[in-house]
């Protein structure tokens, strides 16, 4: 099951995902808010993507696994993603067994250091 192109908000999105998925992927979202406070929210390739200086993270439902997209970081953290299914930028996940929020809040700032570097940014 993929979403692309049909929805417009996270809200909607999140709206047409099966509960135990949404459940997760809802906690997901509040926890990168958390994070992140500054992000933006909105629909990016199709799933719900945080921007931060650029394209944040994105995360996403597929009929059998949920998916954690941290803008191609996900080599920096192999070791701690031992027990998951990653791609070069992709972390598949399932609502029974979610990514740990000190993995998560790790990731995020990392990406979050990423983008502000790239930009240029200075606080």
């Amino acid at each position: 099951m993929t979403y692309h192109d049909k929805f417009k908000t996270v809200e909607e999105y999140l709206a047409h995902v099966p509960k135990e998925q949404r459940v997760a992927l809802e906690k997901l979202r509040k926890l990168i808010k958390s994070i992140a406070p500054e992000a933006k929210e909105k629909i990016s390739y199709g799933m719900p993507t945080f921007t931060y200086h650029g394209n944040l993270v994105h995360y996403a439902a597929f009929k059998n696994h949920l998916s954690f997209f941290p803008g191609g970081r996900v080599e920096e953290f192999a070791k701690e993603l031992k027990g998951y299914q990653t791609s070069k930028g992709t972390i598949h996940f399932q609502p029974d067994k979610p990514l740990p929020d000190s993995l998560v809040k790790k990731i995020v700032k990392t990406c979050m250091l990423h983008n502000e570097a790239k930009k240029g940014y200075r606080k």
